[in-house]
């Protein structure tokens, strides 16, 4: 039974949790009653009743509303295991740079997370975003921020039942508190956490390359390449692109060129906001000038002849979920076309989104490299869950396609960009990427609850 029912506070009687009839019946006709009910790490005992106006809606008495530190009345699962109730699931957002304006309290993402928590209450569950310097660990409590109607306010609420991982970058990860937060509240509480870390461009490449169910997708990839592996890669394939190892965004990625028929060598790269070409005599003077430091830390990937859109290259972005049943899912693809001149097909570079649809009705492409995008970023998913710790929740693939229709994986994303979605037509594929995380959140706590010891009174 895992029904979604609004929880209501009752003033009218103490340690008393009302239940619908009918869940009632289940303990009456077991001959054996719940005694304990669990919100986040909180827990008090409690007597079990039918609902006095047979209504399908929980009820809890005002001074178990406090014990639990409940923060207000909303739609909640309730799952069972042994003796005790749990309710909830309460769902921790733990993120970074957080501003003292009252009205964007996450900044520039506050808008992002007011629509998360939505989407985290509409799924049946208690949502609030947190920080690593909001947490009382003698008191076993955190003084998050809730969303509602009326907009953002602060409650302070129990260890959460999960946490979904929304850091903003490398650079907060690597906080000590931050890391030192994480780990306790996985080891002390044995809070499910999902979405942990960034992945790395390389490390993600070498996991990948042995798994015989993708390689096909991975383009040739070198990490720290000496000029000859580079002047042969150019023989090969004419353009590589060079970017760092642990990079996003785009940032500091350069593409080399040397076509065939020529005796010049081409660099594309993006300084102080605008797309530059430059021009050199040979690949020696490219490095010295380009990467004075060499390539270290740096990889070098094979080139692929995109399919272009008026003679700009297109990949596409697509971003895949797990679900409320832990099953990876689709759930949203775009294309990305490049801006004139630029290298990457980033909005920040000039980039301009299309649907699958719009692809089809402008542009005359056929409609099957949707199902294509679907199986590979799908079987991408399943690879890169089975080869990476912990638990994952969402990536986001930037795949190209060649003209043949070959797919290539340029990128894998932990923490994927929500760029596309300032695109009209995607409004429901956005508001899809925020519930399935939610979900899954789900999925997670019923799964640990339902793993947890059964305690005898």
């Amino acid at each position: 039974m895992n029904t979604i029912l609004s929880l209501k506070k009752e003033k009218n009687s103490t340690g008393t949790f009302y239940v619908p009839p009918s869940r009632f019946k289940s303990w009456v006709d077991q001959v054996s009653f719940p005694n304990q009910l669990c919100f986040g790490s909180r827990r008090s005992f409690c007597t079990v009743s039918p609902h006095p106006e047979n209504k399908e809606e929980y009820l809890l008495s005002e001074d178990l509303w406090k014990v639990l530190g409940i923060p207000e009345e909303c739609p909640i699962h309730l799952f069972e295991k042994g003796n005790s109730l749990h309710i909830g699931p309460l769902i921790g957002v733990f993120t970074a740079g957080f501003t003292k304006d009252s009205m964007r309290p996450i900044g520039e993402r506050s808008m992002y997370f007011a629509k998360l928590l939505s989407a985290a209450t509409k799924c049946g569950a208690v949502g609030f975003v947190f920080g690593a310097h909001q947490i009382n660990w003698e008191a076993g409590t955190i003084k998050g921020l809730m969303y509602n109607k009326r907009g953002w306010y602060r409650a302070t609420v129990p260890i959460p039942d999960v946490v979904y991982d929304r850091l903003p970058n490398r650079s907060s990860e690597a906080i000590e508190q931050v890391s030192n937060t994480m780990q306790k509240l996985q080891s002390q509480y044995f809070t499910p956490w999902f979405n942990p870390g960034f992945f790395d461009k390389w490390t993600m490449f070498e996991k990948l390359r042995v798994d015989h169910a993708v390689k096909q997708y991975l383009p040739e990839t070198v990490l720290n390449a000496k000029s000859s592996v580079l002047s042969r890669m150019l023989k090969d394939y004419e353009q590589v692109y060079i970017k760092p190892a642990n990079g996003s965004l785009g940032l500091g990625i350069q593409q080399i060129l040397k076509p065939a028929n020529e005796k010049y060598y081409y660099c594309r790269f993006r300084s102080e906001k605008e797309n530059r070409l430059r021009r050199y005599t040979s690949l020696s003077r490219l490095l010295k000038t380009q990467y004075p430091n060499g390539l270290k830390g740096l990889i070098v990937q094979e080139g692929i002849d995109l399919h272009r859109i008026n003679q700009r290259p297109m990949d596409y972005r697509v971003h895949t979920n797990k679900n409320k049943e832990g099953k990876w899912e689709v759930s949203a693809i775009a294309a990305k076309i490049a801006g004139a001149g630029s290298l990457t097909t980033h909005m920040a570079s000039d980039g301009t989104v299309k649907t699958i649809g719009e692809l089809a009705s402008e542009f005359g492409i056929h409609k099957q490299i949707e199902a294509d995008l679907m199986e590979a970023s799908l079987q991408l998913s399943r690879a890169i869950d089975a080869k990476v710790k912990g638990f994952i929740g969402e990536i986001g693939f930037d795949l190209g396609v060649t003209k043949e229709g070959k797919i290539y994986l340029f990128e894998a994303n932990s923490k994927p960009g929500r760029g596309i979605f300032s695109h009209a037509r995607l409004k429901s594929e956005e508001a899809r990427t925020r519930s399935l995380p939610m979900d899954y959140a789900i999925f997670l706590a019923k799964s640990a609850i339902e793993k947890q010891l059964v305690t005898t009174v």
